[in-house]
């Protein structure tokens, strides 16, 4: 019975943080898509304060949150300005920033090799790093998607044997 009440109450924990980081998660992607830059150290501190009681800090700390613009290359792009080779009829990653311990995890959907301190992502449609694993639409030329990944380490609620990634990953798609 104790090991059934503490299932419980660990499942629970583990519940209630998931419910914490996706809001936090979507809050983030909600600014995020609205333009907020959060290259800027006023707009990281607005994002430390957002996630506030769960130790993240803008550049360590037990959060990281990945922010990315994805956007569809046509070929039919590649082709008019004489690109060979080209991620062309690809999506690609165009802007990535990262605030918080980038050590706790990458990105879902890859991780390009070439961004500037702005965030921009140097040579896109070249750079084969920059093709993005995006599984979740079909975007068209001219569309992109925002996207905003948070993970929280929860070593507090880690119980050998329970589950091995003592985290919460949430994502958000705009």
């Amino acid at each position: 019975m104790v090991l059934l009440l503490f299932g419980v109450t660990l499942i629970g924990l583990q519940l209630g943080q998931s419910v914490r980081c996706a809001q936090i998660t979507r809050d983030a992607a909600s600014m995020f898509v609205r333009g907020l830059d959060f290259t800027l150290e006023n707009n990281q501190n607005i994002l430390v304060r957002l996630a506030q009681g769960m130790g993240m800090e803008k550049n360590s700390g037990k959060g990281v949150m990945i922010f990315t613009k994805v956007t569809w290359v046509p070929q039919a792009e590649c082709t008019a300005a004489a690109l060979a080779p080209c991620n062309g009829d690809r999506h690609v990653i165009t802007q990535r920033v990262v605030v918080g311990n980038t050590s706790l995890r990458q990105s879902a959907l890859g991780q390009p090799d070439s961004v500037e301190p702005s965030g921009l992502v140097l040579d896109y449609m070249q750079n084969p790093t920059a093709i993005a694993n995006f599984p979740y639409m079909q975007l068209h030329a001219g569309e992109n998607a925002y996207v905003t990944e948070g993970y929280f380490d929860t070593p507090e609620i880690n119980f050998p044997g329970y589950h091995t990634d003592p985290g919460v990953y949430t994502i958000a798609l705009y």
